[in-house]
């Protein structure tokens, strides 16, 4: 999109890039009655449509293509701007809809499935009409009203609202999300990799509770809030302890059978809570699997909660005093 240095070309561009995440969207929903599509490929084409679709493009239209359109004698009610709009109402609340029953769709009944295909259909169509007439008609009477000023203002604008959003990388970044939509499981990358080293560490001990991780092998290999008072107090000597040489002797074949239940994925998680120097603690265990399902561990979670159980009431953001 770089090399588009009019409005309606940058525009256009950015419709190409809808269509190839409708593109995606259409091939999941194809297979959605089957049960054989790509869940992550669903979930982040639609996520794109949305985020980059509506939000971004969208957005681009609504705060400064109409508006402009409008000053320039094109009218908004009873005209195509007036259509637009309403379509991209009806858009925006479609895929909402659809992005949050993406999470049950696998298990859900057959009828809830065929639904849901069908409105993700309905909205291919609407926005593949919606881009034509954009491109087919409006464009074409903004090009007729527009002088070179107006050409000038609507890309400084469309740069301004990606850099606020996303940087100055915003475009590279777009695309970022069009390939992983594209290519669903087979380019699942953590956000974690965009961290680095010192900020991952930094979060971990940022964190308002303790958290240690046993490896695979039952063996501890990090805990957090190091050099910090924690609940449960200890030191790097634990690192590279085994877990069962980590707790008193009579809670041992209790966590020993957790950590089995882990592994053999008949548990997936352990809750227990105390009274402990004057608080509430709430101690909860998770298993942790890679993203083949292998396992790799457990995530103990500690925490004081006293505090959190005496809340009544509400406390907004906006009320925050400190």
């Amino acid at each position: 999109m770089e090399a588009n240095r009019r409005w309606d070309d940058f525009l256009v561009a950015e419709h190409e890039m809808i269509e190839r995440g409708m593109a995606v969207l259409k091939s999941c929903l194809e297979a959605v009655e089957d049960g054989s599509y790509d869940r992550i490929k669903m979930s982040r084409s639609i996520d794109f449509l949305l985020e980059f679709g509506d939000k971004m493009h969208n957005k681009k239209e609504e705060d400064l293509l109409f508006p402009l359109m409008e000053k320039r004698g094109i009218p908004v009610a009873g005209g195509p701007i007036g259509v637009m709009l309403q379509e991209h109402e009806a858009e925006r609340a479609l895929l909402k809809k659809m992005l949050s029953q993406v999470p049950d769709l696998a298990q859900a009944p057959a009828h809830v499935r065929t639904r849901f295909k069908n409105e993700g259909l309905d909205y291919l169509k609407i926005r593949a009409d919606h881009i034509w007439k954009e491109n087919d008609v409006l464009y074409p009477m903004g090009r007729r009203v527009f002088q070179d000023p107006d050409n000038a203002f609507l890309l400084e604008g469309f740069d301004r609202i990606d850099t606020e959003t996303y940087g100055s990388d915003a475009k590279s970044r777009y695309l970022q999300m069009l390939e992983e939509a594209e290519k669903g499981a087979a380019a699942k990358k953590g956000l974690i990799r965009g961290l680095s080293y010192d900020q991952i560490e930094a979060i971990l001990e940022t964190l308002p509770f303790e958290i240690t991780f046993v490896d695979a092998d039952d063996t501890v290999a990090y805990f957090n809030r190091l050099d910090k008072p924690k609940i449960f107090p200890r030191t790097r000597s634990v690192i590279g302890r085994k877990v069962e040489k980590c707790h008193p002797e009579k809670s041992v074949e209790n966590v020993l059978r957790i950590v089995d239940g882990f592994k053999t994925k008949t548990l997936d998680k352990a809750e227990f809570w105390i009274d402990f120097r004057g608080d509430k603690v709430l101690i909860r265990y998770f298993p942790v699997f890679d993203a083949q399902g292998t396992y790799m561990g457990v995530l103990e979670v500690t925490q004081g909660i006293g505090k959190i159980q005496s809340l009544s009431g509400e406390k907004r953001l906006l009320d925050a005093d400190g």
